[in-house]
């Protein structure tokens, strides 16, 4: 059955704050083999004009993944997360995220569309740091395939 339109705009309640700490950002540098040293050196963060060591562009993906969670996970939507696969991410920001931050996320969707069959979800996760300066919007697409022929 395909997904309800009436939930486009729906916004979920924020994450509890996750604390950025420069041994995650590091981590992730290394997992997805970016050697830019200001995501582990604070001297180079701040011969940059950065406070201390930033995140790689990619890395709320740690955090707004987690928060779209509540949109996969509401029992009203009725989205089968057996048949989901990830379409697309994009990150717009307003300045990078830092060791040191504490981050809070709220999702909302954006679009619910069908195509071929296939749902396709369009969750909106805006980050935000606890004095609730905007640090980046997460844009995610979700497509949950249509069962084939067989019902599988």
């Amino acid at each position: 059955m395909p997904l309800d339109p009436s939930f486009i705009g729906r916004t979920y309640p924020p994450t509890e704050p996750y604390e950025v700490g420069r041994e995650k950002i590091r981590e992730f540098a290394v997992a997805v083999g970016d050697a830019n040293p200001a995501y582990t050196d604070r001297e180079a963060a701040k011969s940059l004009g950065h406070p201390d060591v930033i995140a790689p562009p990619t890395f709320p993906f740690v955090i707004t993944y987690g928060a779209a969670a509540q949109v996969v996970n509401d029992p009203e939507l009725g989205l089968d997360y057996s048949r989901v696969v990830h379409g697309d991410q994009k990150f717009s920001y307003t300045r990078p995220v830092r060791a040191g931050d504490r981050l809070a996320v709220t999702v909302s969707i954006d679009a619910i569309k069908s195509l071929a069959g296939n749902d396709v979800l369009t969750v909106r996760g805006e980050v935000h740091d606890e004095s609730g300066e905007h640090v980046v919007t997460a844009i995610m697409t979700l497509v949950a395939r249509a069962a084939d022929e067989a019902g599988e």
